[in-house]
C-alpha cells in the first residue's frame, strides 16, 4: 500500500462513479486529524446543476477510490430537479 500526502491530491481530477467529468481538488477539510471532506472545483456538465457556485464540498464517505483521479459516488451530486436556490435562501 502506498501512502499518499494530501497535498499529492490538490489539483487530482474527480469523476463520478458513472464517469462523468466533476472538477478537480481544490483543497482537503480536517476535523480531529482525519478527512471530514474534499473542496472540488466544479468543472464540466455538473456546473448546471449547482447554480452559480465555484465549487462544493463532497463529504470523504462519498469518496469511492483515491489514486490518479477521484472517484465519488452519485449520491453526492444534487439532483437536477432539486431547488438549489431554496437551500441557499436558508443558509443566508
Amino acid at each position: 500500500m502506498r501512502i499518499k500526502k494530501i497535498t499529492d491530491a490538490l489539483g487530482t481530477k474527480v469523476y463520478t462513479d458513472s464517469g462523468d467529468y466533476f472538477g478537480e481538488i481544490e483543497e482537503a477539510n480536517l476535523c480531529e486529524n482525519k478527512i471530514d471532506g474534499w473542496r472540488i472545483k466544479v468543472g464540466g456538465s455538473v456546473l448546471s446543476l449547482i447554480g452559480g457556485a465555484k465549487g462544493v464540498i463532497i463529504p470523504h464517505q462519498f469518496v469511492k477510490a483515491i489514486n490518479d483521479i477521484f472517484i465519488i459516488n452519485k449520491a453526492a451530486l444534487p439532483s437536477p430537479d432539486s431547488d438549489l436556490e431554496d437551500i441557499q435562501d436558508d443558509l443566508v
